[in-house]
């Protein structure tokens, strides 16, 4: 895999704040139309105890002349093609919503390559074994902006701007055309531990389909359910991050960069 200086790193992954040498990694993957940018509140708030790297999908911001990618697994090869293998800091994932399909990808791979994650907390998304037929992305864009309104997770300000609808509407429809084309491919279980995450009252997943996770891990397994819809993380900021430093606090204790 890449170094940090390579151009993959650089293309996909994205670091706001300089990290105290030797923190733990939490590699932050984005919802359907989302951005690196969304994890900059997380970045601002962990960092420099942890060493926060989000992820930048092609076909948006700064990528919006890039292609849009066909697959998660082709999401999650191209993360794994930019991430480097140092041994010598924990990697933790987080994913929120279509964030934690790719995340999930993404950890078989690193499990494959013999570095499998610390830890892999997903956010806001149901497991993979509990399919549901879903075909927004076939819809007309009145419908798929319905759909993102009604998750509350994109700002109203934007939906109503005709130039910046133009700009999110491609990089949104082909985010949820890979998310609802995805299922899970054979392979074995993982090996890390997993902590499912998710909102009490999120109309996409409810807290026993968040639960069904625990059938893809071999390692523990924890569900911390928070007041709130799909973007429940928002409002329960604070709270996420307290259970994320706490987990990151285990895995390295000696180091002590956690605090």
């Amino acid at each position: 895999m890449a170094d940090r200086s390579s151009a993959e790193h650089q293309l996909w992954l994205r670091t706001f704040h300089q990290p105290t040498p030797g923190a733990p990694r939490l590699l932050c993957l984005p919802h359907a139309g989302g951005s690196a940018s969304f994890y900059f509140p997380v970045s601002k708030a962990l960092s420099p105890a942890v060493d926060v790297l989000a992820v930048q999908y092609p076909g948006r911001q700064d990528r919006r002349q890039e292609p849009q990618a066909d697959s998660v697994q082709e999401l999650a090869e191209g993360v794994f093609r930019a991430l480097d293998d140092r041994e010598d800091t924990p990697l933790a994932l987080f994913g929120h919503s279509m964030g934690a399909m790719v995340g999930f990808e993404l950890a078989k791979l690193l499990e494959a390559a013999g570095r499998p994650p610390a830890v892999f907390f997903v956010s806001g998304r149901r497991g993979p074994s509990v399919l549901r037929t879903e075909n927004v992305h076939q819809g007309d864009d009145a419908r798929l902006i319905a759909e993102v309104t009604k998750l509350d997770g994109t700002d109203a300000a934007l939906l109503q701007d005709e130039e910046m609808l133009r700009m999110i509407l491609p990089a949104l429809r082909a985010d949820y055309r890979v998310v609802e084309t995805y299922r899970r491919g054979p392979g074995p279980r993982l090996s890390c531990p997993l902590v499912a995450m998710t909102g009490d009252a999120d109309p996409r997943v409810t807290p026993d389909e968040a639960r069904t996770w625990a059938e893809e891990t071999d390692g523990a397994f924890e569900l911390q359910v928070y007041p709130g819809a799909h973007f429940y993380l928002v409002a329960q900021q604070q709270a996420v991050l307290d259970r994320i430093r706490a987990t990151l606090r285990a895995l390295a204790p000696a180091s002590g960069a956690v605090a």
